[in-house]
């Protein structure tokens, strides 16, 4: 857990795969001459499969920044399962960006898609944060309504696949972004409720990062 771990979601970018796998070239080129970060690109899913084949080695990994929260197959037009992720060789799944949450997506659904993921044997990238900070602690609630609802259920033992990113939304594509001193804050207070759930090891086992600009 001391390794130190970029992911880079992509978004909706860039326009074109040409584009796309310039930009992958370029990095690799740097990259490959580094070591202790490993790194995660989450690019649109649609380029996936063309960046996986662009790299064979074992210093960068792939991921999706999305998932549909049942793992297998049916009538979901437009949704891609985990299992599909999983059959590609991509390894991690961001779920409940807040960009997703901003569309309508609940906690609840934000729980089956973690539990899907992880079923299907994917890495988790969970995302958290509050809309904004306030005197009274409310943002502190927020918080943990999400990071209680999106894990409800989930198991001891399946905790060892999930890393929760913490995303104040406040500090996302506005200029503006945590101090170190609140984003410890916070990630003391997401540890707290993990062990609250589970025990001290496991809170202490789970990757928490911060994610906001």
């Amino acid at each position: 857990m001391t390794r130190k771990l970029i992911i880079g979601n992509w978004k909706m970018n860039p326009g074109s795969i040409s584009e796309a796998k310039k930009i992958f070239t370029s990095f690799k080129r740097k990259r490959i001459k580094q070591t202790g970060v490993t790194v995660v690109f989450c690019p649109p899913s649609i380029y996936l499969n063309d960046l996986m084949r662009l790299y064979l080695g074992n210093r960068i990994f792939f991921g999706v920044q999305d998932i549909f929260n049942i793992d297998g197959e049916g009538s979901y037009t437009g949704e891609i399962s985990p299992k599909m992720v999983k059959s590609l060789g991509a390894r991690f799944s961001i779920v409940g960006h807040s960009e997703r949450r901003a569309l309508g997506e609940t906690n609840e659904i934000v729980n089956k898609k973690v539990k899907a993921a992880i079923q299907a044997g994917l890495n988790v990238v969970l995302c958290v944060g509050e809309l904004k900070r306030d005197e009274s602690g409310e943002h502190l609630h927020f918080l943990k309504e999400e990071i209680v609802g999106s894990l409800k259920g989930v198991q001891k033992n399946n905790l060892n696949k999930l890393l929760i990113a913490y995303e104040p939304v406040w500090a996302i594509g506005t200029g503006k972004t945590a101090t170190p001193a609140q984003a410890q804050e916070m990630h003391h207070y997401i540890r707290g409720l993990i062990e609250t759930r589970w025990d001290y090891d496991i809170a202490q086992s789970v990757r928490i990062q911060y994610g906001g600009s």
